[in-house]
This record gives structure tokens, sequence and C-alpha cells, in this order.
């Protein structure tokens, strides 16, 4: 049962063949036998999971049910869930239930999924391997010893090992593609503002989009009917009309344009994955797709715009935890002062403090303009040789990764090493575009992901063309060994 898609466990559910109480239980036995091995759940709520399960049920023999009422998933523990702990993998945030539903979460409640618990995940998004969590590290299902990329990397765990058939999760620099490509699943980042962030706990604000990790490119389609849509409590929701992402799914792929940009074939690939990412591009000019090749030439300015404009950001965004309002308080504080300076220096992790750090040096007076103003012109500059790129093609494809990832503790004392895993992705997010994820071969006997990115708004073209993929090749059926 826990190899079918979404999908298919969505048909199963509508003729009758299993129920959603069924199919609950399944995927909790399976979180209680599996989890242990690869730590990707903080949070597993079976009792609400079963509760829900029966209401879904109900619905459906009322004849009330949407494709995804009865559906188990699971919800990265960055979106408020409301009367379930909601951490963001921090001891900041150990103690806080939330009192409410992030938008995300009542948009897939409202549709009939059950939620089956709350993913592990680098603390407060901050991470490409999940290692910063306060909970311990996830360990990637392919192989324990290997990380599962991060931040979302507890979402990409769980799908991966066929724990939840989806998840949520979210990408400020890479989050749910990169990870997506380290665990062999399909991860979808939308356009900037086509998904509501309002109760998604904010890292870096005009970067962070939640998305959908699945098995396929057909499952992402069918999450993305639900996630999506203007929300007026976010002040960044585009107001735009969401069509049905399923609908153009098996569109031809004749005369489709796809760029190859230089700047991502460079030396820093990997020469394994680079012949894999080589392949899948052959795969679609037997498909009818043309390839151009195209220059990104400002994409070696997105790593260092970023890791100012990122942390810029979260230093104004995590200044609400300051052990008053809510969220860790130290124990006995002498004074005013003592309380914020322990109840922060308790309450967050060493990373998170590295990148407050940095932010706050960034926007101090004296420094905003040689850091945080200069990173924002090198934005533009990126989102600029993205507009020129899409003159002359529809996607842009490449790698995800430049790796198939990397041992646990590998690179824990280089932090800019770790940065630059994230070197393919993160000009998506400085941009606002659309990138998809989906598996396209192994290396060294782990997953390697294929980069796709669309123009703005076009989530419909990008799920199309990687769903022509996907039914062409199996890398997206294929599960670890252990987990079979």
């Amino acid at each position: 049962m826990h190899n079918q898609t979404l999908k298919a466990l969505s048909e199963a559910l509508a003729n009758g063949q299993v129920s959603s109480e069924e199919l609950t239980r399944h995927y909790l036995e399976r979180i209680a036998q599996h989890d242990p091995q690869l730590n990707s759940f903080i949070t597993v709520t079976q009792e609400q999971a079963m509760t829900q399960a029966r209401a879904a049920d109900q619905h459906r023999a009322a004849g009330k049910a949407t494709p995804l009422t009865g559906i188990p998933i699971a919800h990265k523990d960055i979106f408020c869930t409301q009367g379930v702990k909601t951490s963001c993998a921090s001891r900041m945030l150990d103690n806080f239930i939330a009192p409410y539903d992030a938008t995300v979460v009542a948009q897939l409640a409202a549709a009939g999924v059950v939620t089956l618990g709350k993913t592990n995940m680098d603390e407060f998004a901050m991470g490409s391997s999940n290692e910063t969590s306060f909970y311990g590290p996830v360990n990637n299902p392919w192989d324990t010893d290997y990380v599962p990329g991060g931040s979302s990397g507890g979402s990409a765990a769980a799908v991966a090992a066929r724990l939840a058939p989806a998840a949520t999760g979210t990408d400020t620099g890479g989050s749910i593609r990169q990870p997506a490509s380290l665990c062999g699943i399909t991860g979808l980042k939308p356009t900037y503002g086509r998904v509501s962030r309002w109760g998604m706990i904010a890292f870096a604000s005009s970067l962070d989009q939640a998305g959908p990790m699945t098995q396929t490119a057909e499952d992402a389609a069918l999450l993305l009917n639900a996630m999506a849509g203007f929300d007026h409590r976010d002040s960044t929701s585009t107001d735009i009309e969401v069509p049905d992402f399923t609908a153009d799914l098996n569109r031809p792929l004749d005369g489709l344009r796809i760029g190859l940009p230089k700047e991502f074939f460079d030396q820093g690939l990997d020469a394994e994955v680079g012949a894999v990412v080589q392949a899948a591009i052959a795969q679609y000019e037997k498909l009818g797709a043309t390839l151009v090749d195209i220059e990104l030439p400002n994409t070696h300015l997105s790593i260092p715009a970023y890791y100012v404009v990122a942390p810029a950001e979260a230093s104004s965004n995590l200044s609400r935890y300051d052990g008053v309002r809510f969220g860790y308080r130290c124990a006995d504080p002498m004074d005013l002062e003592d309380l914020y300076k322990r109840s922060r220096g308790e309450g967050f992790g060493d990373e998170v403090k590295r990148r407050i750090l940095i932010g706050t040096y960034a926007l101090s007076a004296g420094y905003y303009d040689a850091y945080y103003l200069k990173a924002q012109k090198a934005r533009r500059l990126i989102k600029n040789d993205f507009d020129a790129a899409f003159q002359q093609v529809d996607v842009i494809m490449g790698p995800t990764s430049p790796n198939a990832g990397f041992k646990l503790g590998e690179k824990a004392a280089d932090p800019v090493s770790m940065y630059l895993s994230d070197i393919y992705t993160i000009s998506v997010n400085m941009a606002g575009l659309p990138g998809i994820s989906i598996p396209a071969g192994m290396s060294q006997g782990r997953p390697v992901g294929l980069q796709i990115i669309g123009n703005y708004f076009d989530e419909a073209r990008l799920l199309n063309v990687a769903h022509r993929y996907q039914q062409e090749t199996d890398w997206h059926a294929q599960l670890p060994a252990a987990f079979a």
C-alpha cells in the first residue's frame, strides 16, 4: 500500500478498496517501525490522525469527497498547527503549541487530508543538511550515514521512505528542491506569492515559499491545487487565478525550448552527477524538446547576496524571540538584559546565532549600504538574467545539487562549504521563480535530482515537463531497500 502514489491512493479510496482509517493506521505503523532509523518526525499526531481519518471516511460515504479526502500527509514543523507543538526544530519553540492553523494547513485540511504529524527540519529552516535541528539530525533513507539535505530534510526522508505519501516543505534557498534531490523524490518550489506564507514561521520573508514534496509531479500537482491561492492575511500573496495544475500534465513536449546555462555545468559539478543530468536532458530531446545554450552571468553572485539578504531578514524576524512574549525563557534571570541574553543564547543553536549576527551586522549603521543594499542590487541583476533567458526558452534545466550528498558531520565545521551545496538553487529564490527537482538517476547508490526552472506563475508547465519525463522513466518509483 505504501508503494502507491498519492494519485493511486486517492483512486483506491474512491473505489472503496481501502478506507482512510486503514490507510492512516498503515502509515502510523510504518512511522513507529522505521522512523527511529531516520528521525524524520518531531511529533506524531496519532490520535488526531485517526479522528481525521474517520471523519474523512464519513465525508466520502456522504458523497462529499475531494481527490485528497482521507489522504495522510505530514507537515514540516514550520507550519503552525492548532493544538500541536510547532517547534521549528528549535529549543526556542520546544514548548510552543500553535493556537491556529497556517493557511497551508487549513486549506489542506479543508481538502480532507489527514495529518500524520510534524517533520524534522533544520532549526528555523537554516541549514542544508538537517543537522541543525534541536531534536537531532535526520538520516537519509538511501544511506543513513548521509544527510538528507535541508532544511526540509524530515519531509523528504519521510516521503522517500514511504512513511507518508506526501509532505509539505518550505524553500528559502533550495530547502524543498535540494533535499528532494538527495532523497530521490519530487519537490516543487512555487513562484513567490503563489502559496500563502501566513502561519508559516518566518526565516527570510522575501524568500520563503511553501510547496509540496511528493513521489511524482502528478502528486505535486494534486497537492498544489489545494495549497495555492490568494490570502488577504498575507501581504505577499498574489491575487492571481489558480489553474487546475493536473489539467495539462500529459501535454506533448514537441517544440519545448530548454535552456542550459553554462554556469550550471561548471567545474564545481560532480562528474557522475553531471552525467546523470545530461542523460535526463537527452531524454527530453527524444520527447521533442530543443536545447538552447544560455548564460546566467550573475549566478556567481547568488550565494554571497543570499547570505546577506537572508540573515538580515532573519535578524529582524527572530528578534521577537526574547524570553518575554513566547518561546524559551531562561531560569532565574537577574534583570531584563540577562533575560534577553540567556534566553536567546540558550534557546538558539549555533547556526541560527551565526545568521542573526551576520544579519544584524549587515543592517547596522555604516554597513547597510556596503552590504545589504549592494546585495539587493545583485539580486536585481540575477532576476534580470532570468528575464533575458526566458525571452529565448520555456524552461531552464540543470542539476539541483552539485553532488549526491555528503556524510553526516562532514561539513559541520565548514559553513561556507555547506552553503555552496545550494549553489544551483539559491538564484531561483532570489528571483522569485518556480522550480522543481525530480529524480533523474543515481550516483554511488544515492539519488540525483534534475532541476527544472520555469517563468513566473508557470508551475503548470513545470509539472507537465516533469510528468512527461516520469512517464518515460522509473527513477521516481525507486524505493530504498531498507524501507521497501
